[in-house]
């Protein structure tokens, strides 16, 4: 999927030079990610012809669920900007509704020539997922009533295996799954009627995560030789309320650009959790 300006069928509503910024900017930061990628993450392992790996039992899915997330903010954000530059709400939705796709499909063919990886299908089902679930809601409803959301605290699980779960917050946040959690927060008032006096900015969420994960697979892991201590992976499940910030309002722009940017953050708030 290349963006140009012919592909879309610049019509009078769209605004060439904002489009142009919008190609620009994306091409920029698509080429680049992968060259730094490319050198900073596959660099240090073999390369090998293409194969395919099948990663679906690891880690308890949450790493399916994180192509998910992001295939289906990455979208959002390329949906967003098309409709900024004046694209059409359709071909905005398809363009830039599947830019997450497209992105994280060019790095499973990455990682398919990569010796320490390889061509996850489960993968692509999940980058599906997510822009399908972009996709859909923004076909039927023209808006996002239910979200995706994350949130992250740290474990005691990463410093015992640092090259693996993270050394460090960044890395951790990124690394350690079992400080993870991944949410389904759906808007409450956008199911009721315009007449309901229900907060608009009101949901409840489902969330999914799990704890026990030093190792990808569920096997007992001997932390040190003389030691007896064994980890288990444990699904967990969460269901609370969430604050939805894209429905706070506010006249200031400023404020409105902030609440955007923090939306998919789901804030701390107290959740019945399921074992």
């Amino acid at each position: 999927m290349v963006l140009s300006q012919d592909s879309l069928r610049v019509g009078s509503a769209v605004d060439k030079g904002k489009l142009s910024l919008v190609i620009g900017t994306e091409a920029v930061l698509y080429t680049g990610t992968l060259i730094a990628l490319d050198r900073l993450w596959y660099r240090d392992f073999p390369r090998s012809s293409f194969h395919h790996f099948n990663d679906n039992a690891e880690w308890l899915q949450m790493d399916k669920v994180g192509h998910v997330v992001t295939a289906y903010y990455v979208g959002l954000v390329g949906m967003d900007a098309l409709r900024w530059a004046g694209v059409d709400e359709v071909k905005s939705r398809w363009y830039g509704g599947g830019l997450g796709w497209f992105f994280l499909s060019s790095v499973e063919v990455l990682d398919g020539f990569s010796d320490e990886w390889g061509f996850s299908s489960g993968d692509m089902i999940a980058n599906t997922l997510g822009m399908g679930m972009l996709v859909a809601q923004d076909a039927a409803w023209h808006e996002q009533r239910v979200m995706l959301k994350f949130s992250f605290k740290q474990t005691d699980y990463a410093p015992l295996r640092p090259g693996t779960l993270g050394d460090g917050w960044n890395e951790e946040l990124l690394k350690d799954y079992n400080g993870q959690t991944y949410w389904l927060s759906a808007n409450i008032h956008s199911f009721l009627s315009e007449e309901s006096r229900f907060p608009k900015w009101v949901n409840l969420a489902v969330g999914y995560g799990g704890d026990g994960m030093v190792t990808a697979r569920d096997d007992a892991l001997l932390v040190h030789p003389l030691s007896s201590i064994y980890y288990q992976q444990q699904r967990q499940f969460y269901f609370g309320p969430d604050l939805d910030l894209w429905r706070i309002p506010t006249q200031k722009k400023g404020m409105k650009t902030v609440l955007k940017a923090l939306g998919f953050i789901k804030w701390p708030l107290p959740a019945l959790v399921l074992q």
